[in-house]
């Protein structure tokens, strides 16, 4: 991905400087938290598609920029606010902001970093990419009750799952190439077309995740967490619905009842290997991936589209 960088190094870095400039804030401990989660940023991914889905349809200007920070603002209140909801202790290698300051704080500073998001767009008269993020939100919250509501049964449809991936992650990434293109392209066509096609990286990427639970590379979260906090993901779905009935008995047993045992865990992961989840699940991420770079490729090529492509790749191909 090292190409991608570089070509919206510039842009970057002006929407950095950006960002900055609106997380300034006068109440001393307000700003001593918006340091903290400045310092603890990851690789900001979904601004990079935000920028480079602008690109595709001409030059960034000021519009794109309060766009990408925007979607960056609603991620990472999302976040904080997951931590609380998760009881999580760590994000990216640093302490979780619920962790130092406690539940309430970490809330209200979530809340302050969605509010901000949402007045930079209504201060500019920018309602449609307000629209945009407003639908995100809507998916997302929607994703998260569906996942709660379908967990606690351990017995998830693969249409279901979809369903909520699409709520959970994919929404938002969704929304940062429509917004994105809406900047510069100016037409709902194309802020669609673009919507979709984040769509597909979304579900890649989640099925992704799901597949870093049952590797054994670092990737800021022990192998067997989501087997853990009892998320049903694609790899096991697949083992529960295509297994033997004994097999299955303790497999949702295990994960009922004995998900903190480390044994435990352990013959769940290795039934999901056994069994073909992990062959099914990535197939179904290079299905997606495909997917989205056959959307992208009805644009000409260019220097936006071929980073976009790098970008798309990284998804499934990286390795944290």
């Amino acid at each position: 991905m090292e190409k991608v960088p570089a070509l919206i190094a510039d842009d970057m870095r002006r929407f950095n400087e950006y960002l900055n400039q609106q997380l300034k804030n006068r109440i001393p401990l307000l700003d001593k938290i918006l340091k903290y989660i400045i310092k603890q940023k990851g690789k900001q991914m979904r601004p990079m598609f935000v920028l480079l889905s602008a690109k595709l349809g001409g030059d960034i200007g000021e519009t794109t920029f309060r766009a990408a920070t925007l979607v960056e603002l609603l991620h990472t209140a999302t976040l904080i606010h997951d931590d609380v909801v998760d009881e999580a202790d760590q994000r990216r290698g640093f302490f979780s902001v619920n962790a130092v300051w406690k539940n309430k704080i970490a809330v209200l500073a979530g809340d302050f970093l969605l509010s901000k998001g949402l007045l930079i767009s209504l201060d500019n008269n920018e309602f449609e990419t307000l629209k945009i993020l407003a639908e995100a939100v809507r998916q997302m919250s929607e994703g998260e009750l569906l996942q709660i509501e379908k967990s606690r049964k351990l017995n998830l449809d693969e249409s279901i799952y979809y369903e909520i991936i699409k709520g959970k992650t994919a929404s938002l990434i969704a929304s940062a190439c429509s917004a994105g293109a809406f900047s510069t392209f100016r037409n709902a066509e194309d802020a669609e077309k673009l919507r979709l096609f984040g769509e597909k990286v979304g579900m890649a990427f989640q099925i992704k995740d799901d597949l870093f639970d049952y590797g054994k590379a670092d990737v800021g979260k022990p192998t067997g967490n989501d087997i853990k906090e009892k998320k049903l993901t694609l790899p096991l779905i697949h083992t529960l619905n295509n297994c033997e009935k004994s097999v299955r008995r303790k497999i949702i047993y295990n994960v009922k009842n004995k998900n903190t045992d480390k044994d435990a865990v352990k013959y769940v992961l290795d039934a999901v290997k056994s069994h073909g989840g992990i062959q099914y699940a990535t197939e179904k991420m290079n299905l997606f991936r495909d997917e989205a770079l056959n959307v992208l490729h009805q644009y000409p090529e260019s220097e936006a589209r071929n980073a976009l492509d790098q970008l798309v790749r990284f998804t499934t191909d990286r390795a944290f």
